[in-house]
């Protein structure tokens, strides 16, 4: 595979956990935990393809924040136990890392409990120098909202007339690379959106796998697939 067929950045719509935890008797607890060390297990597999340096999850949408208290009290626990582990791992090995990974958080964040929002603050902090890989966790998401705000800090600068490069200054990904390919589990075939304006030359990839059923050939199909196919942005 050479090397400028590889997709620079990937992002993925983790979807179907719910339906996996009722496919396996599991309860949701179970499912949303087995949910998040995918993510992990994603991180890892993708580290031995060269060429890949972002990935991103979209985690929570703003559409979420709407489920019952139980399931957002569930998920809200998993992921203060999931940054409190990551800031732990980075701290341990802080001194003998072979690959830096930058952790970025893009959304309505301040919708989040304060203890969520106290470590997403902390590792953030800890990581932001990193290098060459970066992870983003889109949570309390939605890319209608992220084009709205958007929309005010311009009017708040009172910009009167913008550009597609100047709007994108404004975005939540201002620092990121639009995303070569999106990829969503369980089989449904929309992007229910996520980065609506950057994932507008995306390759996209729909998997009939539930998220958690995810394997490491999974992801060297969707690179391969993505080598194999033609991007002339219009041209």
């Amino acid at each position: 595979m050479e090397e400028n067929a590889v997709p620079r950045h990937i992002a993925f719509i983790p979807d179907g956990n719910r339906r996996w935890a009722a496919k396996n008797n599991k309860n949701l607890k179970d499912a949303y935990e087995t949910g998040i060390k995918k993510s992990g297990d994603i991180v890892k597999w993708i580290s031995n393809i060269k060429g890949v340096e972002i990935i991103s999850f979209w985690s929570f949408s703003t559409e979420n924040f709407k489920r019952s208290e139980d399931e957002k009290s569930i998920l809200f626990s998993l992921f203060g136990d999931f940054l409190a582990k990551g800031l732990e791992e980075y701290v341990k090995n802080s001194d003998n890392r072979k690959n830096q990974v930058k952790i970025n958080f893009f959304g309505k964040l301040e919708r989040f409990p304060e203890s969520v929002q106290e470590k997403i603050r902390n590792i953030m902090e800890m990581t932001r120098n990193n290098s060459p890989y970066t992870v983003n966790f889109f949570m309390g998401y939605g890319g209608r909202q992220e084009i709205v705000d958007a929309v005010n800090r311009m009017m708040g600068e009172g910009v009167k007339e913008i550009n597609e490069n100047d709007f994108s200054r404004y975005l939540y990904t201002k620092d990121l690379p639009d995303p070569d390919v999106i990829v969503r589990t369980s089989g449904e075939k929309r992007l229910s959106g996520l980065m609506p304006w950057q994932s507008v030359y995306s390759e996209l990839c729909f998997l009939d796998k539930l998220w958690p059923e995810l394997e490491e050939k999974d992801i060297v199909e969707i690179v391969n697939d993505y080598s194999r196919r033609k991007r002339r942005f219009g041209k």
